[in-house]
């Protein structure tokens, strides 16, 4: 992955930012040609802090011939984009540009057994189920057995081990307080829940940027509340 300086995040970060969205694309060469699949993840670490991805794929998914254990795979996790307008900023001469999360895992990647197929299930559904609360979580135990059985034969799990983590998330960070609050408050009036996500990223990583804007919004309310 390219990162400038600026927009580099650290590991920590990074692999927090995946284990949190938990969707991403696994990529792999075959020889002649990219194969990919988009799919859920769960991570874990190995004894000495290693971490691991674990996901699964279709029995007949062509990714299970790769899954080789020393091949390296790549695992792309996205986030949030949005595009942003010249027209946006303070400053003349601007560009138009695209700002984005993204973290790539590379490793290499082995077929799980199926105890641990079992046990990968169960946890990368309490994964996403845990986010649904109070709702009652799901668990395989509310399947019958047969067609929990033939669900599992239907499918390989997979574990990364992740070797590399890269993580870039552009936010403009680069840009003078003006440029960057005034790219921040155009994003967030924009329809698009992609762009709203950058303009509320872009606030929480420099508030400063918006000290300006929230005390003149304050004095304003001030002043329209003592006025008759």
């Amino acid at each position: 992955m390219y990162t400038p300086p600026p927009f580099k995040s650290d590991r920590a970060a990074s692999l927090a930012f995946a284990e949190a969205r938990g969707f991403g694309l696994a990529c792999a060469w075959d020889g002649k040609k990219p194969v990919a699949s988009s799919l859920p993840f769960y991570l874990t670490s190995a004894n000495d802090g290693t971490p691991r991805a674990a996901f699964h794929v279709a029995r007949h998914n062509p990714l299970i011939k790769l899954a080789d254990g020393t091949t390296s795979w790549l695992l792309a996790v996205n986030g949030a984009d949005a595009y942003v307008s010249p027209d946006w900023y303070v400053s003349p001469d601007q560009v138009p540009t695209w700002l984005y999360q993204a973290v790539h895992l590379t490793g290499p990647v082995r077929a799980m057994s199926d105890d641990e197929l079992a046990a990968q299930i169960e946890a990368l559904s309490a994964k996403f189920e845990e986010r649904l609360l109070p709702k009652k979580p799901w668990l395989s135990s509310k399947m019958t057995a047969g067609r929990l059985e033939a669900m599992k034969k239907a499918i390989v799990g997979l574990e990364m081990t992740v070797e590399e983590v890269e993580g870039s998330f552009k936010l403009n960070q680069h840009k003078s307080e003006a440029d960057y609050a005034a790219v921040a408050g155009s994003l967030a009036t924009q329809a698009d829940t992609g762009a709203q996500q950058i303009a509320h990223l872009m606030k929480q990583a420099r508030p400063n940027a918006f000290a300006d804007q929230e005390a003149f919004a304050n004095e304003t309310n001030q002043f329209e509340r003592t006025v008759p």
